[in-house]
């Protein structure tokens, strides 16, 4: 659409749309209106987080609220990390991990391991694929008798 051209809104709203470039392409700009009490607050959040600008803070927050929405669909593409702590002399504990994850190989695309101290260890495994798939894989790992803590961070690929 071109700078300056009219768009139909539902409900049958016609808004003129402006079409501008930044350094990652053609951006549309548009009006938001939000009550003064709401804005404040709004304002205080990026000032707090280091936003430069109100249009930063808001593609942010509407990227992460369809990265979200992309949760439900158990066919979406993610990456995820998931994060292990484990105590590592337990009984076969470690073996079990690790034939877990060569049992998934085409799902891991790295690890990290690190000794926290004489008995625990932190696994830390970046996987990606559907979203079913690598959720059910990071619970089993997470659900394994020995492993103490377990968490897990899922980001979309869109």
């Amino acid at each position: 659409m071109k700078s300056g051209s009219f768009g139909r809104r539902p409900g049958g709203i016609v808004k003129k749309r402006q079409t501008t470039s930044n350094s990652r392409g053609i951006v549309q700009r548009f009006g938001v209106s939000m009550e003064p009490a709401l804005l404040r607050r709004f304002d205080a959040l990026i000032a707090r987080k280091g936003y430069a600008t109100r249009s930063e803070a808001l593609r942010d927050m509407v990227r992460a609220a369809l990265a979200e929405e992309a949760l439900t669909d158990e066919r979406a593409e993610v990456v995820v990390t998931i994060v292990l702590v484990y105590d590592h002399h337990l009984r076969n504990l470690t073996a079990r991990l690790t034939q877990h994850q060569h049992d998934a190989l085409d799902l891991i695309t790295a690890t990290l391991h690190v000794h926290l101290d004489e008995h625990r260890c932190l696994e830390v495994l970046v996987a990606r694929g559907r979203y079913g798939r690598v959720r059910r894989f990071a619970d089993s790992l997470i659900s394994m008798k020995g492993v103490q803590h377990g968490d897990v961070m899922v980001t979309t690929l869109g």
